[in-house]
């Protein structure tokens, strides 16, 4: 048979009986996926495995412990052969041939009036791969496209207008570089009808979205909010309530300094279903591309995230605690004389990493008591984190008298910035 004779189509066996003839590993296979959609499965053999025992003893199928009978495929659907004896296969297969019913010949593919497919289910896309009787190659290729389908690199998002209920997923970009976003929050993002989106995270992402995709903008910059949060709220849940999948497209991790609570709340209090899909936060991964652990055996073993200077008083004010500025360029001077003034010595090293991991990103590095005259003359500007501790000193970009011999240099995860282009200022 060439792979021209095939017609593919789907078969709705919801309620409908069929035969399942042999009762080994194959079979009890075959029956699952019968049972899965629905079917009303018979299965003869005059031994069944473990599997196929389990599933008879639930009630989900019927085992007829005995050899096969021609008068089993009488009022059947669908047959599928699978008892390891090529004549008895052939024999179900020509019985239901004669009836002019469909049957799976599972020791002859070529024989056979029909093919099983190998089948992967995404989101319900229904994924059904025949390869000309090859199944490792029809398993491998299946395999390969659900994966894209998972990861969002094939479009998975609706066509047609559809009936269920709209839906919110609060989704963390990251820091920027579009490949660090989650698996999930890609899937989400191939999914949706609209995107409300920050002006922060994976904004490359954006382009690979369909024409159709509507991208509401509610970026905010520090002390300018032109899309107050009480709107993006509104938005998000009359969009919802439309019946579209919304995606809230957000940097770093929507539930870390990122009003997501609040965004998941609205959602609930309205009877809009909400899933969130944490980020890789900047919080972390900001310091980590410019070289610097916020933890680091030996200089620190936990570290404060705040977002201005009126948080410190909060903080253990050692330099072998690590404090993470968000949002804090325009407040540095006025935080670091906070710490200064609640005791933390100003030659505490400080390293400021603008734009991580874009291909613009900067590193300042200095102490303390400079930084924010480095920051000034430098122009430091947002997006930037600021790491405050002795941990910059690990960072290849510290100068080499911050160094100490009680640790090890580390390499960054993905260096964007050599040391010839860091601003690497000493005070």
């Amino acid at each position: 048979m060439a792979i021209q004779d095939i017609y593919p189509t789907a078969l709705r066996l919801l309620g409908r009986p069929v035969l399942v003839v042999g009762g080994g590993p194959v079979a009890a296979r075959r029956a699952k996926g019968l049972l899965d959609a629905g079917a009303r499965v018979t299965v003869v053999a005059p031994v069944a495995s473990a599997a196929l025992l389990e599933l008879a003893d639930a009630g989900l199928l019927t085992w007829e412990q005995r050899t096969y009978q021609a008068s089993d495929v009488d009022s059947v659907w669908f047959v599928q052969t699978a008892t390891g004896d090529a004549a008895v296969d052939a024999q179900v297969s020509a019985d239901a041939e004669a009836q002019r019913i469909w049957c799976v010949n599972a020791s002859n593919h070529e024989a056979s009036a029909a093919w099983t497919p190998a089948v992967a289910v995404v989101d319900n896309v229904h994924i059904a791969v025949n390869a000309g009787g090859d199944p490792r190659r029809a398993m491998a290729l299946r395999d390969a496209v659900a994966t894209a389908l998972e990861t969002g690199d094939l479009p998975l998002r609706r066509r047609r207008a559809s009936t269920d209920a709209g839906s919110v997923a609060l989704v963390g970009g990251g820091p920027g570089d579009s490949g660090l976003i989650t698996v999930r929050g890609r899937r989400l993002l191939g999914q949706a009808d609209v995107v409300v989106a920050d002006r922060l995270g994976p904004r490359e992402l954006l382009k690979e979205l369909a024409p159709d995709v509507r991208v509401i903008e509610v970026g905010k910059t520090p002390g300018h909010h032109p899309v107050p949060q009480s709107e993006i709220n509104r938005i998000l849940v009359d969009e919802a309530l439309q019946g579209h999948r919304v995606v809230r497209l957000k940097g770093g991790d929507p539930y870390v300094l990122g009003r997501g609570g609040e965004e998941a709340e609205f959602c609930r209090q309205h009877g809009v279903q909400v899933e969130v899909v944490s980020g890789v936060t900047s919080a972390i991964s900001v310091p980590a591309a410019a070289g610097i652990p916020v933890t680091h055996r030996g200089l620190a073993k936990g570290f404060s995230v705040v977002t201005g200077h009126e948080e410190l008083a909060e903080v253990p004010a050692r330099a072998d605690h690590t404090v993470i500025l968000l949002m804090g360029v325009g407040q540095l001077r006025a935080s670091a004389a906070s710490l200064a003034q609640a005791g933390l010595p100003e030659d505490t090293p400080v390293g400021i990493v603008e734009n991580g991991y874009l291909p613009n990103q900067r590193v300042t590095i200095g102490t303390l008591a400079s930084i924010a005259d480095q920051a000034e003359a430098t122009g430091v500007a947002n997006p930037a984190v600021i790491v405050i501790g002795d941990v910059v000193r690990v960072s290849p970009f510290a100068p080499s008298h911050f160094k100490t011999s009680d640790y090890s240099t580390i390499t960054p995860n993905r260096p964007r910035t050599t040391l010839s282009s860091a601003r690497v200022l000493t005070p």
